[in-house]
């Protein structure tokens, strides 16, 4: 397996009824984390324009800053997400002088050769997503211009500051070392300082709340062989049960969980997310480890988390069972599937609807993880509960 990017993510900000505060928001961020005051200006420039852009045209916009950073560098990420009336052509749009309203039109075209990396994907009529990603300059090039293998985003539900919903990945070397030659990084998620997790309150229907219906895979799996050679890459997605703080902690614990595990198969790691789960609230968990070399997915949920894999023309459901992680657990399964060429993992909470498809969102595969997420986010979030979605594409 060649060498891959992972990426920690943290410090997650989203702005939607005060655009204008992004600015300012994305200067200090960038100054925080150690970018230089040049850089911490360009990132500043580059909201604005993005945000610019989404108050003239968007209906529904809305913008996301976060860190993002591996064991040596930091840097920031911007992801813009709206419902307005797309670009036609992306690549004309991002040309110095290309306007729909008048104005001298430079904002995509700064945004390209300001960011280290930017990705647009829009739908006409429908909206559009676009990330960028700003290092320090002199990150070597290689590295800046990398996209990470795997990428997730959490909302909170409207009037929660923290989300209940949380992702990591981590590499599993297979012995090998870590080719990347970084401590195996993952999404972490903020909670209170010194907060103790909480029993579960009473009067909730546990059962009801995890009902795996609808999650079903449209063939039998048999038992998985054990974890193969070579690296791989393991992926979590947690919805801690509820939301508000109690639900964020149940999240937090399970990413901790997660990144200290040396659990190499899925149904080992949800075992010791259940252990360390205990005297929270609970949480519907799934595990996921993704085998290159030897072109197979091994998958273990419990709960209302959903699963699919993409391929090119294919699009095959992932199997979660009932339960609650750090509750009840009636029995595990780690199911198997065969990776579809240039395919795409997808998993999410029930804070996405399960009506989306790849022919509805022309081109996504083409895009990178981070987009694709932002546009099912986009296309299926739902703002009454907390939403958390995570793709893995490129590693096959």
């Amino acid at each position: 397996m060649s060498p891959l990017l992972l990426l920690d993510s943290e410090d997650v900000a989203w702005f939607r009824d005060e655009l204008t505060a992004a600015r300012g928001a994305a200067a200090a961020l960038a100054r925080r984390v150690g970018l230089d005051e040049q850089r911490a200006a360009e990132v500043a420039l580059c909201v604005s324009e993005a945000t610019g852009n989404l108050t003239k045209h968007a209906v529904d916009g809305s913008v996301l800053l976060r860190v993002v950073r591996t064991a040596q560098v930091a840097g920031v990420e911007v992801l813009t997400i709206d419902s307005g009336p797309g670009m036609a052509d992306v690549a004309r749009s991002l040309r110095d002088g290309s306007s729909s309203t008048g104005t001298l039109g430079i904002g995509l075209g700064a945004l390209a050769r300001l960011a280290d990396t930017l990705d647009i994907h829009s739908l006409p009529g429908r909206g559009t997503v676009m990330a960028a990603r700003f290092w320090n300059r002199g990150t070597a090039r290689g590295f800046a211009t990398a996209e990470p293998a795997v990428a997730g985003l959490t909302r909170a539900i409207n009037g929660e500051q923290v989300c209940g919903d949380a992702w990591a990945a981590r590499l599993d070397s297979g012995g090998d070392g870590d080719p990347s030659g970084t401590p195996p990084p993952s999404r972490t998620v903020r909670s209170s300082a010194g907060a103790e997790p909480g029993p579960a309150p009473s009067g909730v229907s546990w059962s009801a709340l995890t009902a795996a219906a609808g999650r079903r895979s449209t063939a039998a799996a048999p038992a998985p062989a054990p974890p193969g050679g070579g690296a791989a890459v393991m992926v979590m997605l947690c919805d801690g049960l509820g939301h508000g703080p109690m639900a964020a902690l149940a999240g937090a614990a399970a990413v901790q969980a997660f990144r200290g595990s040396g659990a190499r198969m899925p149904e080992e790691a949800v075992q010791e997310i259940h252990r360390a789960l205990r005297g929270t609230r609970g949480a519907a968990v799934a595990v996921a480890r993704v085998e290159p070399s030897t072109g197979r997915l091994l998958y273990c949920g419990v709960g209302n988390i959903a699963g699919v894999l993409l391929g090119a023309e294919s699009r095959t459901g992932l199997v979660s069972l009932p339960g609650i992680v750090g509750h009840q657990l009636r029995g595990l399964r780690t199911f198997e599937q065969t990776l579809p060429p240039g395919g795409a993992l997808v998993m999410h909470s029930d804070g996405l609807t399960d009506r989306w498809s790849t022919d509805i969102l022309p081109g996504l595969l083409h895009h990178s993880p981070l987009v694709a997420a932002g546009q099912l986010l986009r296309t299926a979030g739902i703002r009454h509960d907390d939403a958390g979605v995570v793709v893995a594409k490129g590693l096959w």
